[in-house]
């Protein structure tokens, strides 16, 4: 599963390709450790925390959610993050389940 249920929301696993032509979500990954991540696409260069910013963004227009909910967990200057998405549990499964099936 992309994400966990965790105290207070959910943690999200993301795949992120820095440079792309476009900022969008993609389809759902599984790596060859059998971990599922949710690609993601931003214009942004990976330079000072340009790319983390730009997914950040992307992320609260995508799911409807405030900046201040989404946190950077792990992967600050890696390619594979894990963010922390604040809020009801069960509206950012459904959320979430609706990406995975666009």
């Amino acid at each position: 599963m992309l994400w966990t249920a965790v105290p207070g929301g959910v943690r999200l696993r993301l795949k992120l390709t820095p440079k792309a032509s476009r900022d969008a979500l993609g389809a759902v990954e599984t790596l060859s450790d059998g971990t599922q991540v949710l690609r993601a696409y931003v214009r942004a260069v990976p330079e000072d925390g340009k790319a983390n910013r730009a997914l950040v963004k992307l992320l609260s227009v995508t799911l409807k959610l405030p900046v201040s909910a989404i946190e950077l967990e792990s992967g600050a200057t890696s390619r594979m993050k894990a963010f922390r998405l604040a809020g009801d549990i069960a509206r950012l499964e459904t959320l979430l389940q609706g990406l995975c099936t666009e």
